[in-house]
């Protein structure tokens, strides 16, 4: 008699390969995992999941975590950058405090060649909700003042713009101005913090992110000041990035020589801006956590009076 796994002779009962039985083979027990081989696992699946939690959290911002300048509901997008003013490091909560003193106004240690060639260049990438011409490229006069008067909800203001300070950026600022490129928009940002008192306007888009579609280069020098009563242009980060947007001073403002300061504000617009100031901040809409944010009394531009 055959055995399981035996090869019958030809001419036995089982038929011949490959329909025979296969080959028996002891059973083999499973191999048991070391418990050092299930730590070694374990860890291994914890640090994956932590590594893509960690991506997916820092990564794609509001999976996980609010973007870091959306922080507290939301303010500026995070691409393409704000156009911003640099917040000093330190920050504070105290009532506001306002200098009524006007500092002299920034001169340029050295001219400016007159003319001067200004170059504005196309920014497809930033929002443009109400697009602008910009203004040719090519020679404009470095010397001289011009008054322009912003209607604003709020008041007046009357600015003095200068260009022996920035040729390029008036003749920008003249050029929007002309085309009704600031009508109904908001001034979106209030700092009333030491270090940094001022009103952010110009964004059509109204947080911080828009402009004409085009940038302007930056016009400044290491001498610059930014005292009660200064006009300056916003930017991004990065430098030659401004377009639409400027901020307003009316008190204590330590920022870093980086703004091309392009006029003066008047008497009576720095009255106007103090009672904005001391309105304080909407606090019920989103700021982007440096003490910042829209001002609870509201500043659109109604018209603004060019020579």
């Amino acid at each position: 008699m055959s055995e399981p796994g035996d090869r019958p002779e030809q001419g036995g009962g089982y038929p011949p390969p490959p329909y025979g039985y296969p080959q028996w083979q002891p059973p083999v027990p499973p191999k048991k995992t070391s418990p050092a081989a299930i730590v070694l696992i374990t860890g291994s699946v914890v640090v994956v999941i932590v590594m893509a939690l960690a991506f997916l959290a820092w990564g794609y911002p509001g999976f996980l975590r609010e973007p870091e300048a959306n922080a507290g509901g939301g303010w500026f997008t995070t691409s393409p950058s704000p156009t911003s003013v640099a917040s000093p490091t330190t920050t504070e909560s105290a009532p506001v405090s306002i200098a009524g003193d006007r500092p002299p106004m920034p001169t340029r240690p050295r001219p400016l060649a007159d003319p001067i060639t200004c170059a504005f260049t196309p920014a497809p990438g930033s929002p443009t909700p109400k697009p602008a011409t910009p203004p040719a490229d090519g020679p404009v006069p470095s010397s001289g003042t011009l008054n322009v008067r912003l209607e604003t909800s709020a008041g007046a203001i009357g600015l003095t713009l200068d260009r022996a300070l920035a040729p390029c950026t008036v003749t920008n600022f003249l050029s929007l101005a002309k085309q009704g490129f600031y009508n109904g928009t908001s001034c979106h940002r209030l700092s009333v913090t030491t270090g940094l008192q001022m009103l952010q306007c110009g964004d059509p888009a109204g947080d911080g992110t828009g402009g004409p579609g085009y940038t302007i280069k930056d016009e400044t020098f290491p001498e610059l000041k930014y005292g009660r009563g200064v006009l300056a242009m916003a930017k991004t980060a990065e430098p030659d990035t401004g377009g639409s947007q400027f901020f307003l001073v009316f008190g204590d403002t330590q920022i870093p020589p980086e703004y091309s300061v392009f006029g003066r504000i008047d008497d009576a617009g720095l009255e106007v801006l103090d009672k904005v100031a001391q309105g304080g901040i909407d606090t019920s809409k989103p700021g982007i956590g440096d003490g910042s944010g829209p001002p609870k009394i509201p500043v659109t531009f109604t018209q603004v009076t060019t020579p």
